[in-house]
């Protein structure tokens, strides 16, 4: 993948984030139901919610360090050991900033 094509795929990867996370936005501010059986529904729906959220800011963080490695000429290259990261790995997760030895070492 060269870095056009990885930040393109990278800008839609975050697009697709930020609108994911408005519409968890706009669920997470519905008011609670009176009803207390929907009341207990929702509020474990909401605790999903918040989880995804998280882990939604997670990844665009990843992806604004994969857009620096870009304009750093670094994209590809593990950031622990220095190596290539392979294609297959960065056509998984494009915002990767690990070779896979690096990130099975870190688990």
């Amino acid at each position: 993948m060269n870095t056009q094509q990885a930040t393109e795929r990278l800008k839609t990867l975050k697009n697709d984030l930020q609108r994911r996370a408005s519409a968890i936005e706009a669920d997470l501010s519905v008011r609670l139901d009176r009803d207390s059986g929907e009341r207990a529904t929702q509020v474990e729906n909401n605790e999903v919610l918040r989880g995804l959220q998280l882990e939604g800011a997670e990844q665009m963080a990843a992806i604004d360090a994969a857009l620096l490695r870009i304009q750093d000429c670094a994209f590809g290259k593990c950031v622990k050991c220095g190596s290539e990261i392979g294609a297959e790995r960065l056509h998984a997760v494009p915002y990767t900033p690990f070779c896979i030895d690096c990130a099975r070492s870190l688990r």
